[in-house]
């Protein structure tokens, strides 16, 4: 049990994708100007990261790994992460189009969002056994959605704050994303992975 939870927390806080391994920025800057929006696309992530792992590590196992099809898993898993991400933009549109508007762009962009791959591809690479890969799986996409609603918290308190012009917008969001990596590399090497 302690070894799952040290590599929840090492996917969560020490190796988070976003913060330490700077991946699935556009997301992570598009979406953080509004909290709520930042706490759908979390929840988003994180199941689709999920759901994904979960047939990414089942088709890996039973079909590309046995068949000697390995140099297919890339190529695989993006079709996969695909069609979850077209069923999750269908299903949302139809009962919840005030979600669907609020993400515009960003719910498509998720279907080639390095971490929604990138987590599948290093639970094969890590050869973790199915119980692993959903604990990293939804460890990742906690990480991520603390991540985006840290920053939608930043930048909607900033709003009222009096910025440099030349700092309004991206500028001063770099300057926050900056900051927060700076605070989460503190807890780097704490959970060696």
């Amino acid at each position: 049990m302690g070894e799952y939870f040290t590599l929840f927390m090492g996917a969560v806080i020490v190796n988070n994708f976003v913060l330490t391994r700077f991946l699935g920025l556009c997301i992570f800057f598009g979406v953080s100007k509004n909290l709520n929006a930042s706490v759908g696309m979390g929840m988003a992530v994180t199941s689709i990261m999920t759901l994904s792992s979960i047939l990414a590590w089942a088709v890996y196992n039973f079909v590309l790994h046995p068949f000697g099809l390995t140099f297919l898993t890339t190529v695989v898993f993006v079709v996969l992460i695909a069609s979850f991400v077209q069923l999750l933009e269908m299903i949302i549109k139809k009962h919840a189009p005030a979600l669907y508007n609020m993400w515009g762009i960003y719910l498509v962009l998720i279907a080639t969002n390095c971490i929604v791959l990138g987590v599948p591809l290093l639970n094969a690479e890590s050869n973790f056994n199915f119980a692993k890969s959903i604990v990293h799986a939804v460890g990742s996409g906690v990480g991520f959605a603390l991540a985006i609603i840290l920053m939608a918290s930043l930048r909607e308190k900033l709003q009222y704050a009096d910025i440099p012009k030349s700092l309004e917008g991206l500028g001063i969001a770099f300057i926050l994303a900056g900051m927060l990596a700076l605070s989460f590399f503190g807890f780097s090497g704490m959970i060696p992975l």
